[in-house]
């Protein structure tokens, strides 16, 4: 739908001008203009006194035939032949939709030598597995993933493509949706079924994560959305379990992939693999200045952890935004999360709700962290934290 004025109506009284919530609204030549601005939400509409300004529908284009379109697909990141644990989360989530709807599970393989991730694949829940295992997809590339995976909805035509809101899951799902020409709710913390519809109810947060919105994707096909990392549970293995293989060649050539991967530099230690990590140290603007992580990372070094910060933290540029955690950056589900000096606002607990066990250590009695926490200390995180260290490494020592 298309929001138009007309001209020959209009008397330029400049009224939808003030009514814009957008600015989107200009007077040329004592006449109404729409500008590229709009974003077609209709408060002009009601705005004008003489209904001077109407909603035209535009010639519905491209959209699929829904029906042609079944199954639950769920993309498997995997990283030197090991798959990342999203994709896992993902075919359990898969499930619940399959079940819903009443349709297939299946998961897409691609990479070199990976044939051993499609009984894992079967044994989180998968119906079928679709594999492209061949040299050109040993390591990730834009080019060839997204042509490969374009070419397997194409063929196939799947209702739902579920992947994972990674690095390269972010780069692969927009460039994939927009070649099957459909569209894509990125970064979801939640999925369900449209009770109305029987739709994908895709939620992501919104306005700078101060709102939750829910997204359908009414006319074209497949439904993409990706998902981030720990919203869901792993689904319990069942290694008996079996499925159908189908397996892809390749349509790539040379000529598609325009880019050569040379060499490959590790940044990041798993310190900061906070999406696989068992346990998490997370620091806040409570440990005072960034000299004092270094307790955050001697805290984790002595557990075996990753380290963690808050949005407040990778803002005073303390740490690299790879160690953010919460709705604006990583959601998280460790078996142990400490929170040091963070007082629990709204954004980082939903990024650590998931988490089994939470410890909390702040010296604020009403801070919010206690209400989520499971374990807290109410006292000085930098007299606490040193003591704790102590103790953990006497019991390592015995």
């Amino acid at each position: 739908m298309a929001v138009n004025i007309l001209k020959e109506t209009c008397i330029g009284c400049s009224t939808c001008v003030n009514a814009c919530p957008f600015g989107a609204i200009a007077m040329e030549t004592d006449k109404a203009v729409i500008t590229e601005s709009c974003t077609q939400c209709g408060a002009c509409i009601e705005s004008c006194p003489i209904s001077a300004i109407v909603r035209d529908e535009q010639e519905k284009t491209g959209m699929a035939n829904k029906d042609d379109y079944k199954g639950i697909w769920v993309y498997i990141e995997q990283v030197d032949g090991q798959a990342k644990g999203v994709g896992h989360e993902l075919l359990g989530q898969g499930r619940k939709l399959a079940v819903a709807l009443g349709e297939e599970l299946s998961a897409i393989i691609i990479g070199s030598g990976v044939e051993h991730l499609v009984q894992q694949a079967f044994a989180s829940g998968a119906d079928k597995v679709y594999i492209a295992d061949q040299e050109e997809y040993s390591h990730y590339n834009t080019d060839a993933y997204t042509l490969v995976v374009a070419d397997m909805i194409n063929t196939y035509k799947p209702s739902v493509v579920l992947m994972g809101a990674t690095h390269d899951g972010r780069d692969l799902a927009p460039r994939v949706a927009c070649r099957v020409g459909t569209g894509l709710t990125a970064d979801c913390t939640d999925l369900g079924i449209d009770e109305a519809t029987g739709l994908v109810a895709w939620t992501r947060p919104a306005f700078g994560g101060n709102i939750m919105a829910t997204i359908l994707c009414p006319e074209h096909r497949p439904q993409m959305g990706t998902v981030r990392p720990k919203v869901f549970k792993r689904p319990e293995q069942d290694i008996s379990q079996s499925g159908e293989i189908v397996r892809i060649s390749t349509r790539a050539q040379a000529k598609d992939i325009r880019t050569k991967l040379i060499d490959t530099i590790k940044v990041c230690t798993a310190s900061c693999n906070l999406e696989e990590a068992e346990i998490i140290v997370s620091g806040g603007r409570g440990m005072g200045n960034p000299e004092n992580f270094e307790l955050i990372e001697e805290l984790a070094h002595v557990l075996g952890g990753a380290v963690g910060a808050s949005r407040a933290v990778v803002d005073a540029g303390w740490k690299p935004a790879l160690h953010q955690i919460g709705q604006t950056g990583k959601t998280v589900g460790p078996k142990i999360y400490f929170a040091c000096g963070i007082s629990g606002a709204i954004q980082h607990v939903a990024g650590v709700s998931s988490s089994d066990i939470i410890i909390a250590i702040n010296k604020d009695k009403d801070a919010p962290i206690f209400k989520l926490a499971d374990y807290g200390i109410v006292g000085d995180v930098m007299e606490v934290l040193p003591e704790l260290i102590a103790e953990l490494k006497k019991i390592k020592q015995d």
